[in-house]
C-alpha cells in the first residue's frame, strides 16, 4: 500500500471494516454497525473505489456495504471516502460468497451492485466468472421483493452469460425486458470513470443489466 493508504487504513478500518473470515457466527447486524436503520446496498468487487466513493456520497440515505478481496483496494477507498466526508459506508474484506451465505439473511438487501467484474477471458477460465447461476440464485435470496440486481461489464461474453443466468433465475424479473436484447439504458447516476473510458477507446461495448427481485 501507499503511505496515504496506509495511513486512511489506519485511521479507519476499525471502525469502518472487518474481515469477513473474522465476523462472529450468524447474521450480520448491519443496523448497529450504521447506527440506524436504512435500505442497506451491497457492492460485491468494489475494486479501487473510485465509482464506489461516488455513488456513496450521492446516496447518503442508504446504508452501503463494500465487499472486495484487495487490501490496497479497500485503503484506497477509505481514503476516497475521507476527502468526500461520507459517514454510511462499511467495508468488508474476504469473499462475498461467504458473506452473503452465512452472515446475510435472506430478504435483507435492497440492492446488489457488481460492476465490471473480472471478466476471465480465456474460456477455460470462465468456471471462475463470479456471475454464475449458483451466486445468482444467492443473491436473489438475499435481495427483498422489489430489491435490485445491477449488473454491468464491458465483455460481450460476458455480458451475454450473466443475461444468460439472470433470465434463468426464477427470482429475478429483468426491468428492462422490453428494450433491444433486454440490455438496460446506461444508468446516468452511475459514474463513468477511466476503466470504463478506457474500455470504449478500445472498441467495447458497456452493457448494464437491471433486475428486479419478485
Amino acid at each position: 500500500m501507499t503511505v496515504g493508504q496506509q495511513r486512511a487504513w489506519d485511521r479507519h478500518w476499525p471502525e469502518l471494516g472487518s474481515d469477513v473470515a473474522e465476523l462472529p457466527e450468524g447474521p450480520l447486524d448491519v443496523e448497529s454497525w450504521f447506527g440506524r436503520s436504512a435500505p442497506v446496498v451491497l457492492e460485491i468487487g468494489s475494486g479501487m473505489g473510485e465509482t464506489t466513493a461516488q455513488l456513496v456520497a450521492a446516496q447518503p440515505d442508504v446504508n452501503y456495504l463494500a465487499v472486495e478481496v484487495y487490501k490496497p483496494g479497500l485503503a484506497q477507498l477509505l481514503l476516497r471516502a475521507e476527502k468526500l466526508e461520507v459517514g454510511n459506508l462499511r467495508l468488508l474484506r474476504g469473499d462475498a460468497m461467504v458473506l452473503l451465505r452465512e452472515h446475510l439473511v435472506p430478504e435483507s438487501l435492497d440492492e446488489v451492485r457488481i460492476y465490471f467484474p473480472d471478466p476471465w477471458p480465456k474460456k477455460r477460465h470462465h468456471k471462475r466468472r463470479l456471475v454464475q447461476p449458483e451466486t445468482v440464485e444467492l443473491i436473489a435470496s438475499r435481495l427483498r421483493a422489489g430489491g435490485v440486481l445491477h449488473l454491468a461489464t464491458d465483455w460481450e461474453n460476458y455480458a451475454e452469460q450473466m443475461l444468460e443466468v439472470c433470465e434463468a433465475e426464477p427470482q429475478l424479473r429483468n426491468r428492462h425486458a422490453d428494450q433491444p436484447g433486454g440490455w438496460a439504458p446506461r444508468p446516468e447516476w452511475r459514474p463513468v470513470t477511466k476503466f470504463e473510458n478506457r474500455a470504449h477507446e478500445e472498441g467495447r461495448e458497456i452493457r448494464d443489466l437491471i433486475y428486479e427481485r419478485v
